[in-house]
């Protein structure tokens, strides 16, 4: 069957496509019409006739001067804070009681002096600063760690010399008038059957004859115990003012001492002991003890036949030295021929017509 055709029928439409406009080619003279109002926009900016305002200083400039700009405000920052903080900061200073604060009040006094000779008086009063200037808040922290246990101490010890009326004890006594440091040393990696008899060797001698019986030792752990004894020799003479000459001046004896390191000695503490090479003084230091401790064990590998693995523990021991001044050795020496002589003389001792109580007593009358 054919299809007809019928006539006269419309087609069907296209879409119709969209008309571009062709841009007319620009004449190099709007280009550079165009190129001379950008750039006097840009000067009217910079000049500061921009509508919109002033532009900020910082995005005028490029990139590199905004950084170092950045970076010199960081620095003037910082150093206003330096400043500030060297301002409010107060340096501590020497005690009182120091052995090295004679040095430097006399450097403080030389200072002044020569500032006033310089700046006249008023260069002279700001530089005159004496050790009480310095600022204890800045050592509280380690000075008086428990302020509340600090407290209730010195009332109980107030309680208990209240109650004594005043009176010292014994041990109050020469804790006042004698020195005496403990120094305890780090761990040696050695065995106490090592140390030990080095112990015994230096126990009792001067601190001085025991540093050289040490320096010619044979003994490998001479040399740790050498150290030690130089340590502690040094912190006693620093730190308790120990090994001083009686040359030196002491403050007079008064009711109340507030450091016992610098109480000047009794006078029945006067050092009578005799050596080969002369008579020794009362302040010569002496190691009164020496003993060790045992420390912690270690762990070392030893490799054997077969892959076999052995642990070694090798030990570790310290040593502790209480060192003293000659007056010391002098009272405790005094004190056991006392005891001595008390033992001789007292109720034990034989007589041969003793005295004995009378306990009964009978009266005969004869006629």
């Amino acid at each position: 069957m054919q299809q007809g055709i019928v006539f006269g029928a419309a087609a069907p439409s296209q879409p119709a496509q969209p008309t571009q406009s062709i841009p007319k080619p620009r004449s190099p003279t709007s280009a550079i019409i165009s190129k001379a109002k950008a750039d006097s926009a840009a000067q009217a900016a910079i000049r500061g006739n921009d509508p919109l305002g002033r532009k900020p200083e910082h995005l005028r400039l490029s990139a590199e001067q905004r950084a170092e700009l950045a970076a010199k405000r960081a620095r003037e920052a910082l150093q206003r804070q330096e400043d500030k903080a060297r301002e409010s900061v107060q340096l501590g200073s020497l005690s009182s009681s120091s052995v090295f604060g004679d040095d430097e009040m006399l450097s403080s006094k030389a200072d002044a002096s020569a500032s006033s000779k310089e700046g006249g008086a008023a260069g002279g009063d700001s530089a005159a600063e004496t050790l009480a200037s310095r600022n204890y808040e800045n050592m509280a922290r380690v000075l008086d760690p428990r302020p509340n246990a600090r407290a209730r101490w010195q009332r109980n010890m107030l309680i208990r010399h209240v109650r004594r009326g005043g009176r010292l004890t014994k041990e109050m006594t020469i804790a006042r008038t004698e020195r005496q440091h403990l120094v305890q040393s780090h761990w040696f990696k050695t065995s106490m059957k090592k140390l030990a008899p080095l112990c015994r060797q230096i126990a009792g001698k001067p601190v001085d004859e025991a540093i050289l019986q040490m320096r010619f030792s044979k003994k490998a752990a001479a040399q740790d115990v050498l150290q030690h004894l130089i340590q502690a020799r040094d912190e006693a003479i620093a730190v308790k003012g120990m090994g001083l000459a009686s040359s030196q001046a002491l403050p007079p004896a008064g009711p109340v001492v507030l450091d016992p390191s610098i109480a000047p000695a009794a006078e029945n503490q006067k050092a009578n002991k005799r050596s080969k090479d002369g008579s020794k003084h009362e302040t010569d230091i002496y190691i009164a003890q020496a003993w060790i401790n045992r420390g912690p064990y270690g762990k070392r590998p030893e490799y054997r036949a077969r892959g076999r693995v052995n642990i070694l523990r090798p030990p570790h021991t310290g040593m502790t030295v209480l060192l003293k001044e000659e007056k010391t050795r002098t009272r405790e020496q005094r004190e056991k021929e006392e005891k001595a002589i008390r033992k001789r003389l007292g109720k034990n001792m034989w007589t041969q017509l003793p005295d004995r109580p009378i306990i009964s007593q009978s009266q005969q009358t004869y006629l």
